[in-house]
């Protein structure tokens, strides 16, 4: 049997993303970028040895496994240029399957925001308040944190496609019940329903990106995946705001159609791109036409309990929230990321309909500002922060040493500066008498610090935290969700409050300056912070 080639490809925290529940308790996954001249190798080929988990369970694949060794299982891997290996796909059909599940993301995070424009006609019709108004994008934001607790190791056991074929899918039916809701119960379960069902891409996207590219080529489709879900809130608005003179509806009637469409995309487009689960269709193909029940694959040979799937997806989220000061600070500075995020489809509108009298439609235009100043750090900041990273690497490789992940800190040190400056700016230029494009200049740089800090924050902690990079995102995203979705709930009273506009941004500006100092601090000190965490140093 011919020697099994590899890919060698510098892993990165973000190859963690791609098998997370199958690397972060010790099995080996050689097997998914192993390649063969026969399509298998002995599990007793001593280069190939399949490490025991934490807590093993050695499966057997057939009857004779107890009459058998672990010697002479056939582990099944890609053949050399395997056509069914998915980074061995064209180029077309990987930026193909890259654009359509960034389009997954970005209608997912269109959702929260397309139904802002016009709460008051909605409450008038439902008969409720603006307050029950504001919980439907709440309800709708916190499921994007709880449902990938269940729906990302989900994928890992059956494949990222069904996955987001049935996200897609319920994401599609439960936007009924809110487009044609007659009452507020109606409405707010709708919207929570639909969140839930939704939430699958923001976090199985990640992975189906790692599953195409090969790290050195990851860079721009992760990018436009992260950016989607920044801009998906923001192009709502602008689209909405001209929407809502036919109806308030018609934001929920769009999203319906929008919804329709991607679920038919994925359902005739989408196919697998998680190797294990490819792998295991081949296994039992090759036992079905051989007869020979020794073809298995690493993931069967290593089954972890379904207790151990759980606890990872659901606790070890909140325990590293608990227990490491590195998440915990950067969650922290996440979360007023992501309220921004949500903060401003209620201060804009006060700023720009009722002190600059914009019309429902200009309003919903005053957000391009916002989406221009993210487009700056695309083509900016992330170009300039990757030269960096390079050069570093190249230092580092010279000294034999890793890339510190304090290299990724740059561009969240920058949008930090620029973050209170956005606050301040938008805050003291909200007068009548001021001309409204000081407060547009506010918004854009807000854009700009949102995805300049959020980059580089995810970056770092991913780089920190390679073993557990799968629970940190989870910790993270969990969070975030929870506290973006809480600012709905009071920024409206906030800002309509004794502080006024004006005030209400300012303390913004003033927390975020309390902020700023996170990145940097780690600049310096991160490598003793890092060599004092258990799991950092993992």
């Amino acid at each position: 049997m011919s020697a099994p080639t590899h890919d060698h490809t510098p892993p990165t925290g973000l190859d963690a993303l791609n098998y997370p529940q199958l690397t972060e308790k010790g099995p080996t996954t050689d097997e998914y970028t192993t390649h063969t001249a026969d399509g298998f190798i002995l599990a007793s080929e001593e280069e190939h040895q399949i490490q025991p988990s934490a807590t093993p369970t050695l499966v057997g694949c057939g009857p004779s496994d107890q009459e058998k060794g672990i010697k002479d299982y056939k582990i099944v891997t890609f053949e050399e240029n395997d056509p069914e290996d998915p980074k061995n796909m064209s180029l077309s059909v990987k930026w193909f399957k890259t654009m359509l599940v960034s389009f997954d993301c970005f209608i997912v995070a269109l959702g929260s925001s397309l139904v802002v424009m016009d709460f008051e006609d909605a409450a008038r019709d439902l008969h409720t308040n603006l307050d029950v108004m504001h919980l439907t994008i709440a309800v709708f934001v916190f499921g994007f944190g709880i449902g990938p607790l269940i729906l990302a190791p989900l994928s890992e056991l059956y494949g990222r496609a069904p996955i987001l074929k049935l996200s897609m899918f319920l994401y599609f039916v439960f936007t009924f019940p809110s487009a044609f809701a007659q009452n507020a119960a109606t409405m707010v379960v709708g919207r929570a329903l639909a969140g839930l069902g939704a939430s699958a891409p923001v976090t199985v996207v990640a992975g189906v990106i790692t599953d195409l590219w090969h790290t050195p080529d990851r860079g721009l489709p992760m990018a436009i995946f992260s950016g989607t879900l920044f801009a998906g809130p923001v192009v709502g608005p602008v689209v909405a705001g001209y929407l809502v003179s036919v109806g308030w509806r018609w934001p929920y009637y769009l999203l319906l159609i929008i919804t329709g469409v991607s679920f038919l995309l994925n359902l005739f487009f989408l196919k697998e791109t998680y190797a294990p689960v490819i792998l295991k269709k081949r296994a039992h193909k090759l036992i079905k036409e051989t007869g020979d029940e020794t073809f298995c694959t690493e993931q069967e040979r290593n089954k972890r309990p379904i207790t151990e799937i759980l606890f990872e997806s659901l606790v070890r989220p909140v325990q590293l929230m608990l227990t490491e000061p590195i998440i915990v600070l950067f969650t922290m500075y996440l979360c007023l990321i992501y309220g921004l995020l949500y903060y401003l489809f209620f201060a804009i509108p006060i700023v720009f309909q009722n002190i600059h009298h914009f019309s429902v439609g200009s309003t919903g235009l005053s957000f391009i500002p916002v989406l221009l100043g993210m487009g700056v750090v695309y083509a900016t900041v992330i170009p300039l922060q990757g030269k960096y990273y390079a050069r570093r690497t190249v230092e580092c490789v010279e000294k034999g040493i890793p890339t510190p992940p304090e290299a990724r800190l740059p561009s969240m040190m920058f949008g930090s500066i620029i973050l209170p400056a956005g606050f301040f700016i938008f805050a003291f230029t909200s007068y009548e008498h001021v001309h409204w494009i000081g407060a547009a200049f506010g918004c854009g740089f807000l854009g700009f610090s949102i995805i300049a800090i959020y980059i580089g924050a995810n970056t770092y902690l991913v780089d920190s935290y390679p073993k557990y990079a799968s629970s940190c995102m989870a910790s993270k995203t969990l969070f975030t969700r929870l506290v973006g979705g809480a600012f709905p709930m009071f920024v409206d009273r906030f800002y309509n409050s004794a502080a006024g506009p004006r005030w209400a941004s300012a303390i913004m500006g003033f927390i975020s300056i309390m902020m700023m100092p996170i990145p940097f601090l780690f600049y310096k000190y991160g490598p003793a912070i890092r060599a004092r965490s258990k799991r950092s140093s993992e």
